[in-house]
């Protein structure tokens, strides 16, 4: 991640209650739902990039109104399986640690915990595969205005706003690039260094030993420690009703073009048009040295035009994000026009590796059986001295998080 991007990331108002924010919602009336559009393009030099778009997913069966988006990367590394299961067992998990019976603001805040525990047990399920193949993750919901991204590895989704601000939803795992990581791998029991040839001569990006990974959190590299993670970073952040655009890209794409390159490049075009665009500027730019997968999401208002407009006037970055700062410009100079008033607010924002700080200390007690619900796989167990405390897990959902955090052999390698 660049200076630059790092500075957008801390510059980022304080966090909005969701209670506050859908009140407010209510009382202004904007309680129509955006328009999604969506376009993806693809050039594959392995074949190991897959996507997952599910725009009409409902999270009450049969009722239009509870329907909210699903789009999703993953680029798989020493092979294609991780990067399948992911795709086709990922969305169930994290669905699966959601209560039951919840309302749209009671779901949209056990969101980050659920996407939290959907990508551990994935993890989990995978290893127990024996297979050794990996994959990054950038897994985005979109509830009318609120956009939820989790993410391990280096693929990458942005958001560019009517504003002209473009800011990065997720953070790069990189261990060349994040110190933080480097640190907490080698507190765990890894080591960090670079590729040793003929001669002792140090080569290529920083890796995590045993292994020789150059990325620090993944689902499935069964061939590396336990302190490579699943645990994903999580942001979620509600729009104004001007809307925004999504550009989610494997590292093909991150790797040739700037994240504000990639905004500028294919502003003003259809989602469709501008994914196959961005795809072309990072061949051009680079060649195709990697696979390279890019999707693009308009997130519309209702009843405006399909097509994003290229800001007129780039907006100050800090300005642009403080709540409650009204811009003058075309957009609310009449009645009923769109408001870019606090154009992006921050609703949740936690990056730690932790497992007990990401799923809190609540015990989910079933109250007819007398069992604990383990806050990972979602299975029932019965109270005895093996299971942790809080969060309640089961024994093997324990032991994996004791192995994440180094205090224990490797799981399952």
């Amino acid at each position: 991640m660049s200076e630059k991007e790092t500075m957008k990331m801390k510059t980022m108002p304080p966090l909005v209650p969701l209670g506050t924010l859908i009140g407010r919602e209510l009382r202004h009336g904007n309680v129509e739902k955006p328009t999604i559009n969506y376009g993806q393009a693809a050039l594959a030099k392995k074949g190991e990039d897959y996507f997952l778009i599910k725009p009409d997913f409902l999270r009450v069966p049969e009722d239009p109104s509870t329907s909210f988006s699903v789009f999703a990367i993953f680029d798989g590394h020493n092979g294609i399986s991780a990067a399948i299961f992911a795709k086709e067992n990922l969305l169930n998990n994290i669905l699966s640690a959601i209560p039951q019976g919840c309302d749209r603001e009671e779901w949209l805040q056990a969101l980050p915990r659920a996407l939290v525990a959907g990508f551990v047990k994935t993890d989990i399920e995978f290893q127990q595969k024996g297979e050794t193949s990996g994959t990054t993750v950038t897994f985005v919901v979109i509830d009318g205005w609120t956009i939820t991204v989790a993410s391990v590895g280096d693929s990458r989704c942005i958001l560019d706003t009517q504003t002209g601000v473009v800011s990065l939803l997720t953070v790069d795992h990189r261990l060349e690039e994040n110190v933080e990581e480097r640190e907490r791998v080698t507190a765990s029991g890894g080591e960090v260094g670079r590729l040793n040839i003929f001669g002792g001569n140090e080569v290529g990006p920083l890796r995590c030993w045993p292994g020789g990974l150059c990325l620090s959190r993944s689902i499935g590299d069964t061939d590396v420690g336990e302190f490579i993670v699943p645990i994903p970073h999580v942001k979620q952040v509600k729009l104004s009703n001007c809307g925004g655009r999504l550009i989610i890209a494997s590292d093909g794409i991150w790797d040739a073009l700037s994240s504000d390159m990639a905004a500028q490049c294919c502003r003003g075009l259809p989602a469709e048009l501008a994914a196959k665009l961005v795809v072309k500027e990072a061949l051009r730019s680079r060649g195709l040295k990697d696979d390279t997968t890019c999707v693009v999401v308009d997130i519309i208002p209702y009843g405006y035009p399909a097509i994003p407009q290229t800001p007129k006037k780039k907006q100050n970055l800090l300005t642009s994000l403080i709540p409650g700062k009204r811009f003058h410009n075309s957009l609310n100079k009449e009645p009923n026009k769109l408001s870019a008033v606090g154009t992006v607010e921050e609703l949740f924002e936690e990056g730690s590796a932790m497992l007990a700080e990401r799923l809190g200390k609540d015990l989910a007690l079933n109250s007819n059986s007398g069992t604990f619900r383990c806050a990972v796989c979602q299975g029932n167990e019965a109270p005895n001295d093996d299971l942790s405390v809080g969060p309640m897990l089961c024994l093997k959902c324990s032991r994996k998080k004791d192995a994440m955090e180094g205090k224990r052999a490797n799981v399952g390698h």
